[in-house]
């Protein structure tokens, strides 16, 4: 048994154009793991080749070269996906379905029984809070109880991998917090989520890692708390400091601002941190907070997706463990 639920190697796909012999490339191998129980999330601007990897894993489409599986088997055998839940972008059921039908014939095209679908399509109406709705027609529904159908159409074959493509949208903020614990939840469960959103919010806030892609390559990867931390800035809380205290740090080489109560300390790097550290405990502080400064998940995102060297092509790749 494979120790990732996905796993691409240097995935590549370039398209041609029926007026053109050039070549566009999609994907410039893209290698990524996802562990079993792990929310992952992928990022990117248009074009940047989001769509493109979830076709490959779905075997929607086919690489160019390079390779995928999904819990082990690779994605060009049908097999790989028996055990998938997939909610696409913009989804849309026949309106003249009611909830509990459409749940239905999404179970048994997922190769459940008739039993099975009944016993389940009820609970999983209620985690999404439109139980009320279960014999309504779809075309009735608001866009977000129609997202909230739509994941529980994902679910209701109890998938090992999950692929969401912004499972959110449209839904109100309880709602957005309720999905979110619903997928924490699922998580727990040992099951495996991907997740595709343009609302970093949303990402932040669900994902354990993601990966940014940026023109068909990936820019950045590793943990949101590692991704979002400023390496080399710190901020401070004391008391009992000494007014020269400041003046004593910027001499040994720290900038130093004052922002509501704290010190944010700008350092070269841990040693000179903790040399810092030693002279406020020598002066007599006593140090109440030292925590890095994070910057937002979406000013990353931006930086990397302007990022370019001095001829404006990308910047290297950068990954974050």
């Amino acid at each position: 048994m494979s120790e990732f639920a996905i796993e691409t190697q240097e995935l590549r796909k370039t398209f041609t154009t029926p007026f053109s012999s050039r070549a566009v490339t999609a994907l410039d191998g893209v290698s990524l793991s996802v562990g079993r129980g792990e929310v992952f999330g992928l990022l990117g601007p248009n074009g940047a080749g989001k769509t493109t990897t979830v076709k490959i894993l779905l075997d929607l489409t086919r690489a160019t070269s390079g390779s995928a599986s999904i819990l082990g088997t690779p994605t060009s055998d049908p097999e790989s996906r028996r055990r998938v839940g997939y909610l696409p972008e913009g989804h849309r059921f026949p309106g003249y379905l009611t909830a509990r039908q459409t749940l239905s014939i999404f179970g048994r095209m997922s190769g459940i029984d008739k039993e099975m679908v009944e016993k389940r399509a009820m609970p999983l109406l209620e985690r999404l809070r439109i139980a009320e709705w279960a014999d309504i027609r779809v075309k009735k529904f608001s866009k977000g109880m129609v997202q909230r159908l739509g994941i529980a159409c994902s679910l209701i074959h109890e998938p090992e991998v999950l692929f969401l493509d912004e499972p959110t949208d449209g839904v109100d903020p309880v709602g957005r917090r309720e999905i979110r614990d619903l997928l924490k939840e699922e998580a727990a469960k040992g099951r495996t989520i991907f997740l595709n959103s343009h609302l970093l919010s949303e990402i932040e806030l669900m994902c354990d890692r993601t990966a940014i892609l940026r023109k068909g390559t990936i820019a950045a990867m590793g943990r949101i708390d590692e991704l979002t931390r400023r390496g080399t800035t710190y901020k401070i809380k004391a008391t009992g400091t000494p007014d020269n205290l400041v003046e004593a740090l910027t001499a040994a080489g720290a900038s130093i601002e004052k922002m509501n109560g704290h010190m944010v300390l700008n350092v070269r790097d841990v040693e000179h941190l903790n040399e810092l550290i030693d002279s406020l405990r020598a002066s007599g502080a006593m140090l109440h907070e030292l925590t890095p400064v994070r910057s937002s998940l979406e000013d990353v995102f931006v930086d990397l997706v302007r990022a370019t060297d001095g001829e404006g092509t990308p910047a290297s790749t950068r990954e974050v463990n």
